[in-house]
């Protein structure tokens, strides 16, 4: 389990097929073999790890559902990517319940300054769309956000100048796309209803 509180970012530093390596600042001698790290709000195992510098370049293995149901599939060397380590037992729940499996991918529409915040609208598939409720949590590539209004398959959210620093959202334009997980406890509700019907 997730937070969506980015807590690094990394860089793919090799690409291969399902095979990823990802260059962090976390403490190589800190990640075992079998840690979930999600990269860009995907819940990855860590499958090895090495010191790299100041920190370490892990490897993450990726099967071809999550290829292709996520962003993850573009990935090139280079690409600058969200992470965060998974939650340990104390530690302050800071964002919201974050499982890592993402369940589409949305697109960036457009993006405008609101102050020292910017107002990012966003579209996703017509299948997550239900899902996504003003006021609720959504996490994309990884950070969890607040959703501001909905209108059919778009939304929009609001990003702090520290959300802008701190992850990859800096670095986003219009017709990005980005990792969709809606809400955990929106999924099981959902769930529950269509035994209900």
């Amino acid at each position: 389990m997730f937070t969506g509180i980015i807590t690094d970012v990394g860089e793919v530093i090799g690409a291969e097929g399902g095979r990823f390596a990802i260059r962090s600042r976390y403490d190589a001698d800190g990640i075992v073999f079998g840690a979930s790290i999600a990269c860009d709000g995907c819940c990855l195992t860590v499958v090895a790890v090495r010191a790299d510098g100041e920190g370490s370049a892990f490897t993450v293995d990726v099967s071809n559902e999550t290829l292709s149901k996520t962003t993850l599939g573009a990935w090139q060397a280079g690409r600058r990517v969200n992470l965060e380590r998974a939650l340990k037992a104390g530690d302050e729940l800071g964002g919201h319940i974050v499982s890592g499996h993402v369940d589409g991918v949305g697109r960036i529409v457009s993006m405008h300054a609101d102050g020292e915040s910017l107002r990012v609208l966003l579209e996703v598939p017509e299948e997550i769309a239900p899902y996504i409720a003003p006021k609720g949590s959504v996490a994309l590539d990884g950070t969890s956000l607040t959703v501001n209004e909905v209108d059919g398959l778009r939304f929009g959210v609001n990003l702090i100048p520290a959300t802008l620093t701190q992850t990859t959202w800096g670095r986003k334009k219009p017709g990005d796309e980005i990792n969709v997980e809606i809400d955990l406890f929106a999924r099981y509700v959902a769930r529950i209803m269509e035994f209900r019907e």
